[in-house]
């Protein structure tokens, strides 16, 4: 999508778009594949930044529940944030400015100088490009718009590769999550669904950590690719699903990359997501694996008494053979020691549903300290996928950021 209208002042950033003139900034946010689901969850250190409150003001103000405001973990729910998002981009129609769906960005025009000085978009009903000029360009493409990454490989932007994370879902009753954190009192009405964050320090000097756990939710699709299957989580507002979930990730390092390209990250995310769809059956469903299993090194047949969620449906293996031996290593001595944090975390029969590859961005588009891309003066890389947020809150505060430093240009 690509956004036009009159400048904002800086009191009002929650309405800042960009000018209609000729040489206006364009804002340009790459809309997530249709398969994907938006993460409900707003936790995050954003939440303490200065900008927190007007970020969650507007989301209520879009029909966000108004308990986001003073609760310490906010969470919208995967069943309203859909329509945030469109009473928002509403809002931005009213005043003034022009929401393009089904567009995407398929070139940057720059000149001689590296200076942006143009863009080409192409919707979906028109094989022809349309041409934008302008001279700014916010670039806010998400962390899964790998031709974006491409493209900006090819023009010559500046580009670094920067530590992610990969791993698997695991789910368990969420009424022994209760029971683990709340004890007495768990399933009390004013307590809702437990969440749970996790970490444990290995012997191998990695880590293996919780992310974006799900009370109450389910273990979706997040695949953007044919033939490349990769999962993700999410909660609806009621947090009132049978089983909780979580990521159970082991960070990715440079160090781990076969080669110094700064897309090498992408490229390894994209062979575990084409060794899960295999494992899966080549049919959309899931490789799933139970823990016990798992720590025994044995493929599974069955599940137990944790029924997996995954919409699509799983096939029953062992997930080796989806992510880097140093992640199952990882996970392989992480869960008994997450065992002994939460109780029964590490119950033989809770589920792994592979893969989680989309954490967060593999690559970094680089800029300076005032939002500015080192390489290509007039682009500002933006939120999740220029390598500068990592959830909800945080891209909506670097979208600030970068707002305010295209004010100063103008």
């Amino acid at each position: 999508m690509s956004l036009h209208s009159p400048p904002p002042s800086p009191t009002h950033l929650k309405n800042a778009l960009s000018l209609s003139a000729p040489d206006a900034p364009a804002f340009s946010l790459r809309s997530r594949s249709p398969k994907q689901v938006l993460s409900p969850c707003l936790s995050s250190a954003a939440t303490r930044h200065f900008a927190a409150r007007l970020i969650l003001e507007t989301f209520v103000e879009a029909g966000a529940p108004r308990d986001i405001l003073w609760d310490a973990k906010p969470h919208i729910g995967s069943d309203i944030l859909p329509k945030v998002v469109t009473a928002i981009s509403q809002r931005i129609e009213q005043l003034g400015g022009v929401v393009r769906y089904r567009t995407k960005l398929v070139d940057i025009r720059i000149d001689a100088s590296g200076a942006i000085i143009g863009i080409d978009v192409q919707s979906s009903q028109d094989a022809a490009y349309e041409p934008i000029e302008t001279k700014h360009l916010i670039l806010a493409c998400g962390h899964s718009a790998r031709d974006i990454f491409e493209l900006l490989k090819d023009h010559n932007v500046a580009l670094a590769q920067k530590t992610f994370a990969m791993g698997v879902r695991i789910e368990h009753p969420q009424r022994d999550i209760d029971r683990a954190q709340y004890g007495a009192s768990a399933g009390h009405p004013a307590l809702g669904a437990a969440p749970y964050k996790l970490v444990a320090h290995l012997p191998n000097g990695r880590s293996v950590f919780s992310f974006c756990m799900c009370p109450g939710g389910q273990v979706v699709a997040a695949s953007s690719e044919p033939f490349h299957l990769c999962v993700n989580g999410a909660s609806l507002n009621a947090r009132d699903g049978r089983n909780a979930n979580a990521a159970l990730l082991v960070n990715v390092t440079p160090e781990d990359l076969p080669n110094d390209d700064p897309l090498a990250g992408i490229e390894l995310q994209r062979a575990c997501e084409a060794a899960a769809y295999r494992l899966g059956g080549s049919n959309w469903n899931a490789p799933a694996q139970l823990v016990g299993d798992f720590l025994a090194g044995r493929a599974s047949k069955a599940p137990g008494k944790v029924k997996p969620t995954y919409p699509l449906g799983v096939t029953w293996t062992a997930i080796d053979e989806a992510l880097p031996q140093h992640i199952v290593e990882s996970l392989r001595l992480g869960l008994p020691l997450l065992g002994k944090k939460l109780r029964g975390y590490d119950r033989p029969d809770a589920v792994l549903t592979g893969v989680e590859t989309r954490s967060s961005s593999p690559v970094t588009v680089t800029r300076d300290r005032t939002c500015h891309a080192v390489s290509t003066p007039g682009l500002y890389p933006c939120g999740e996928g220029a390598g500068y947020a990592g959830g909800i809150m945080s891209a909506a505060t670097d979208g600030i950021r970068c707002a305010e430093a295209l004010i100063a240009d103008l």
